[in-house]
């Protein structure tokens, strides 16, 4: 996937996040992207939520490993499955409750990725939120990294807010208003913003 025009872009639009661009280099989004059905990815993020990135990925595997003989578990495989179960590999409570009525929304009929793609960014939200434990940010992921939205702005995500804060020199954290008014120089191209203050958490002080 080519990133060049939006990489031109956020440079001209942006000296100070084309700097931070300059740094860090060739935008790999693309590398980051999920893989897949619906309930699949809706759970894995699910199961990833307010936790640390390692430990979700150890629960999410020990997840998988309740399903030997498929490679992405089906919304069935997981009403079927005890609540025991699922708490034996981790998982909380109110996560199973979260994923059983993910898999119930999923058998009664939610879209597929295919019928999302050609739906609008407002619109998938305003659908997938009626599941429960399915926030905004959790839909604004599957946008970025599924469906591959070029313009979403996960606003309430504290990594994007504090990579504001540290690239332009911010005494706190920006509120959601102050997030989405950077966000008005970024578009149409976001996500691409996004990712770059993701990884510029991971870069050591100069």
């Amino acid at each position: 996937m080519n990133y060049a025009i939006a990489i031109d872009f956020l440079k001209d639009c942006d000296p100070i996040l084309g700097q931070l661009i300059d740094r860090i280099g060739a935008c790999q989004l693309n590398q980051h992207e999920l893989e897949g059905d619906l309930f699949f990815c809706l759970s894995r993020s699910i199961l990833h939520q307010q936790l640390s990135t390692k430990v979700a990925h150890v629960i999410h595997t020990r997840f998988l490993q309740l399903y030997p003989d498929t490679q992405f578990p089906t919304a069935q495989d997981v009403l079927n499955t005890p609540d025991e179960v699922l708490r034996s590999v981790g998982i909380s409570r109110p996560k199973i409750s979260y994923l059983k009525d993910l898999a119930r929304h999923s058998i009664d009929g939610l879209p597929t990725v295919e019928e999302l793609e050609v739906m609008d960014d407002e619109s998938i939200i305003k659908i997938l939120t009626q599941v429960k434990g399915i926030g905004r940010w959790t839909v604004q992921m599957l946008l970025i990294f599924r469906l591959k939205r070029w313009d979403v702005l996960p606003v309430d995500d504290l990594g994007i807010r504090a990579g504001i804060r540290n690239l332009y020199n911010l005494e706190a954290l920006p509120d959601r208003k102050t997030t989405e008014r950077f966000g008005q120089r970024w578009k149409p191209y976001c996500s691409i913003a996004s990712w770059y203050l993701w990884r510029s958490l991971e870069l050591k002080p100069v």
